[in-house]
C-alpha cells in the first residue's frame, strides 16, 4: 500500500523492580496519557485500541485503559509472549495501514513478580511441550529454568560452532549497562566491565552468567499511530514514520534444524527482518540505530547475525571492534536494552518504540545516535513469534 503510518506520540515510565511499581491499570493509564500528551490528542480521539500483558486477566486492557475514559472503542487485548508489545503495535499499524481506522492506541504494560518466568496454567498441555522435548534432546539441563535452559543452550551452539567466547556474550551485557546509565528511564543504570560480567555468579558453568540475564520488571509503554491525512488535520507531527514492518511464527525448521539457536527464534528474526527489508528496499547497512531482543545476552548476539547486521559467525568479530556501538557500525540498544532497561514483557515491544521514536526525532538527550535517520525494532516471543519493524526520520 501507498498510505503512510505515522507515530503521533509515544509514553513510557520508568522500569523498576517487582513490588516497587504501582498496580497495572495505573501504570497503563499512565503510559497511555503520556503518548496522548506528546501526539496533542485527548482519549477521545482514539479509535481503536490494542493492549499487550502476559501476566492478567482477560480484558485487563479496558480496566487500565477505562482510566482515562469510557468511549465505547474497540479494546484488543494481546498475549503473544514477549513479542505482545511489538503486536499490538503491529495490530494497530495495520488497522491504520489498511484504512480501518485513522488514529490507534498500542498500549503493553507488566506487573512481574520476583524470579525466572515459568508458566501459570500446569493443568494443561503447555506452549512450551514441543521445546521442551527438544531442549531436553540437545542440552539438557532440565534444573534450569525454561528460559535460561532455552537462551543458554542458543549460546552455547554459537560457541560450538564458531567458537565463540563467553567474553563476548559478557562484552554484550558490558555494552548495555554503558548505554543505560545514559537512560533516566531504565531499570538497571550501574556501569559494568567485562570482568564483573564473567565473575558473576554461573547459572550455568561455561555458558552463562548471573549478569547474562534480563531482570524481572514492571512497567508500561504506549504508541499513538496515525493516517496521513489524520495528522495533516489535526496538526500532529510526522517526521517518524513506520516504513515496513513483518510478523512471524514458526516454521519446521524450529524442530527439523535440531539447533538450539533455531529454537530460540533464529529463524522466525532472519525471515521477519528480510521481509522488512526488501518491503523497504533497504539493506541491514543502511541502518543507524537497533533495539533488537537481548532478553539474554546470548540473544543479543545471535541476533546481530540473524538480523544481518554482520555476516553469520562474525558476531565476536563485530562486538570487539566496537561496532555494534557509538562511533561503529550500528547502535545496537542506546536504551540499555532488555539486559538494563528491563524486561516487563507485555510493554517491551513498544518500549523499543518509544526508544526509536525519540532517536529519529533527534530527542534521545544523552542517549542521541548523531544523524539517526533509519531504525529498526526487533521483538521475539518464544513459542513463537517475532516482529520487526522498520522506522524512518521523514
Amino acid at each position: 500500500m501507498s498510505a503512510r503510518v505515522f507515530v503521533a506520540g509515544v509514553g513510557m515510565i520508568p522500569f523498576v523492580k517487582p513490588g516497587a511499581n504501582a498496580p497495572y491499570p495505573e501504570m497503563g493509564a499512565q503510559a497511555a496519557r503520556l503518548a496522548l500528551v506528546d501526539a496533542g490528542l485527548a482519549y477521545t480521539s482514539i479509535q481503536q485500541a490494542y493492549v499487550g500483558y502476559v501476566y492478567g486477566d482477560s480484558t485487563s486492557g479496558q480496566r487500565a485503559l477505562y482510566t482515562l475514559g469510557m468511549t465505547g472503542i474497540p479494546v484488543v487485548n494481546v498475549n503473544n509472549n514477549c513479542s505482545t508489545g511489538s503486536t499490538a503495535l503491529f495490530l494497530a499499524r495495520q488497522a491504520v495501514l489498511g484504512g480501518s481506522v485513522d488514529c490507534a492506541l498500542a498500549l503493553g504494560f507488566e506487573q512481574m513478580n520476583p524470579g525466572a518466568l515459568g508458566t501459570v496454567f500446569n493443568d494443561r498441555p503447555s506452549p512450551f511441550e514441543h521445546f521442551d522435548h527438544e531442549a531436553a534432546e540437545r542440552v539438557g539441563m532440565a534444573e534450569l529454568p525454561l528460559a535460561l535452559r532455552y537462551f543458554g543452550g542458543a549460546g552455547l551452539s554459537h560457541m560450538q560452532k564458531y567458537g565463540t567466547p563467553l567474553e563476548s556474550f559478557a562484552a554484550v551485557r558490558a555494552k548495555a549497562s554503558r548505554h543505560a546509565v545514559r537512560n533516566p528511564l531504565a531499570l538497571l543504570r550501574r556501569e559494568l566491565s567485562i570482568d564483573d560480567v564473567m565473575t558473576a555468579p554461573m547459572l550455568w558453568p561455561g555458558v552463562l552468567t548471573r549478569l547474562m540475564a534480563c531482570p524481572p520488571t514492571c512497567g508500561a509503554a504506549a504508541a499513538i499511530v496515525v493516517s496521513e491525512d489524520f495528522a495533516k488535520r489535526h496538526g500532529l507531527r510526522t517526521d517518524v514514520s513506520i516504513v515496513a514492518q513483518a510478523m512471524t511464527t514458526d516454521t519446521p525448521d524450529t524442530f527439523e534444524s535440531r539447533d538450539m539457536m533455531s529454537l530460540v527464534g533464529y529463524g522466525l528474526s532472519q525471515r521477519a527482518a528480510q521481509r522488512v527489508y526488501d518491503e523497504a528496499g533497504v539493506g541491514p547497512r543502511d541502518l543507524d540505530v537497533v533495539e533488537l531482543h537481548d532478553c539474554f545476552a546470548q540473544n543479543e548476539l545471535i541476533s546481530y547475525e540473524a538480523l544481518g547486521l554482520c555476516d553469520e559467525g562474525e558476531a565476536a568479530a563485530f562486538i570487539a571492534d566496537g561496532d555494534n556501538t557509538y562511533g561503529g557500525r550500528v547502535v545496537t540498544n542506546p536504551s540499555g536494552g532488555l539486559l538494563s532497561k528491563g524486561h516487563p514483557l507485555g510493554a517491551t515491544g513498544i518500549a523499543q518504540c518509544y526508544e526509536l521514536t525519540h532517536q529519529l526525532r533527534g530527542t534521545a538527550e544523552a542517549r542521541q545516535v548523531d544523524g539517526a535517520r533509519l531504525a529498526l525494532q526487533h521483538n521475539l516471543g518464544l513459542g513463537g513469534a517475532c516482529v520487526v519493524t522498520l522506522y524512518e526520520a521523514v
